[in-house]
């Protein structure tokens, strides 16, 4: 059992993780899963949205979309402000409010739908996470969440990254939110759930091409590299050895299909 303690101290160091690299330059390539979901959801006009673990805004800005009244939470506020800016450009309305996913500032049933997008996920304490999730989601309200499955890519770099930079002991491994019964024991108690698996391409020119940019842009990676120092070149190597095994592409290039799941369920 982690202490309460010990999941602050790792909270706070997951904040600065997310806080480094360059979020919203992964984000701005997964973005579709965001238009995906929201579509899956069947969001109407003028629901009250709350996006948990927002990021950069890519699951608000889809749902604002939709005419929907949408606030976007993160706690790291740098990547709200992101997401303003891109609201801005596109001229859609949106709320933003520093908040942790496992402590949400709000009303009992107060939202229509609550997204996440990758976001939720990472949360360290994932059964209070959830509980917080199926909380403030009013009764016949809609939760939808995309998140990465342990046996897709995504999942892949993680179990690669740990065999380098252990993990702190304790907590579950965040891909476990995309595990369908790991999803029923978290909110299958509050939720009628539709869990859909579905893959994300990953389009580089190559295997290393892909490992530059999780390195340099991905707060968990980056973090990983900058841990090993000059021990590096190992984890890189890896990385690259992952994506190459992945890649389905027959061109020449690199294309990795990354599994994740779709989450849509409704709150009983």
């Amino acid at each position: 059992m982690t202490s309460t303690l010990a999941l602050d101290g790792i909270k706070a160091k997951q904040q600065k993780t997310w806080a480094s690299g360059d979020y919203g330059a992964v984000a701005a390539l997964i973005h579709p899963m965001a238009e995906l979901l929201v579509q899956s959801a069947d969001l109407s006009y003028g629901a009250r949205v709350l996006d948990v673990a927002a990021g950069t805004g890519n699951a608000s800005l889809a749902a604002a979309r939709c005419g929907c009244d949408v606030l976007a939470t993160d706690y790291v506020p740098a990547l709200l402000d992101r997401a303003t800016d891109r609201a801005m450009a596109e001229r859609l309305p949106l709320s933003i409010q520093e908040a942790d996913a496992e402590a949400l500032p709000f009303g009992d049933g107060e939202f229509d739908a609550v997204l996440s997008v990758v976001g939720v996920m990472f949360a360290p304490h994932q059964e209070v996470a959830a509980a917080e999730l199926a909380r403030v989601c009013r009764p016949g309200g809609t939760v939808a969440l995309a998140n990465w499955a342990p046996d897709g890519f995504i999942g892949g770099l993680f179990k690669t990254i740990g065999r380098h930079v252990p993990p702190p002991p304790g907590i579950s491994p965040p891909p476990l939110w995309g595990s369908p019964d790991r999803l029923r024991e978290l909110l299958g108690g509050s939720f009628e759930l539709t869990i859909t698996p579905r893959d994300f391409v990953f389009r580089f020119a190559s295997a290393a091409g892909l490992a530059d940019f999780f390195k340099e842009h991905y707060g968990p990676t980056l973090k990983a590299f900058e841990a090993l120092g000059d021990n590096g070149k190992a984890l890189y190597d890896d990385i690259v050895a992952l994506a190459d095994s992945s890649n389905v592409a027959t061109d020449g290039t690199l294309k990795v299909p990354s599994r994740y799941v779709e989450v849509v369920g409704i709150r009983r």
